[in-house]
């Protein structure tokens, strides 16, 4: 009696057709393991760049309240230094009347450069973290950390160049006896323009009358006044690019 061959017994030869279903099967499972991995690292990262986005977002907020201070401080500065050609003239005419220049020594003191929050823009440059964003997303982001860059530059050349002309130079014609009597130490505060004493002072605050010294001095605090102003409009200019850039992802993202 014959006995019919199992289409699975050891013996049978697998027609081509069945190779190539067996082949195309495998593939098939490579294939969309291959998708689902890929569809699961797109999301994985499409999740990261988003809260990128709402780091950046964050930091950008705490920039635009710090800049509101130093737009004020430098207002405060140049109001208190728009009397440069009154006291200027009221020294020629008598040097030894040196009270107007308490407002100018106070206003030259010190300056304050904006520093912005780092912490995300080093993220994504360190980590490589653009590649996670959308570009229109990276593009402003980076659009935003360039035109911080040219503020920065300004404030680590003119604006810090100025400053430390004008301290140099009043430097060598203040009276000691009244910078003593101006910078009085408090407890609990530290020494700066904020706690200069007016009504303390007795003893003339230069001791120069040499009018071409003073002529130099006084070009110099009108320049740390013009420095002063631009340093004021470019952070103006780049406070209004960052409420446009929290506008912009505010929209996009549904931050609060």
């Amino acid at each position: 009696m014959e006995v019919m061959k199992h289409p699975h017994h050891v013996m049978h030869k697998k027609k081509w057709p069945e190779f190539v279903l067996e082949f195309f099967m495998l593939f098939l499972a490579v294939f969309l393991g291959f998708v689902a991995e890929n569809i699961r690292e797109h999301v994985t990262e499409g999740h990261k760049g988003k809260e990128y986005i709402e780091s950046f977002y964050d930091d950008l907020k705490n920039d635009t309240a710090r800049i509101t201070w130093n737009i004020d401080f430098d207002g405060r500065k140049l109001k208190g230094l728009e009397g440069l050609s009154d006291c200027y003239n009221a020294l020629l005419k008598n040097p030894k009347n040196t009270s107007c220049l308490m407002g100018v020594i106070q206003n030259i003191a010190i300056n304050r450069p904006f520093t912005r929050t780092e912490r995300t823009s080093r993220q994504l440059a360190n980590a490589g973290g653009f590649r996670l964003l959308k570009l229109a997303d990276a593009d402003s982001i980076i659009a935003y950390d360039d035109a911080f860059d040219y503020v920065q530059d300004l404030q680590a050349t003119v604006y810090q160049d100025i400053q430390n002309t004008v301290r140099n130079t009043f430097n060598s014609i203040g009276n000691f006896k009244a910078n003593v009597q101006m910078f009085k130490p408090e407890a609990g505060k530290m020494i700066s323009a904020d706690t200069l004493k007016r009504s303390d002072i007795t003893a003339p605050i230069i001791v120069t009358s040499d009018k071409a010294l003073l002529n130099k001095f006084f070009n110099e605090c009108l320049l740390y006044y013009r420095v002063t102003y631009n340093h004021q409009q470019i952070l103006i200019d780049l406070k209004a690019r960052q409420v446009r850039l929290l506008d912009y992802f505010r929209r996009k993202y549904g931050f609060e």
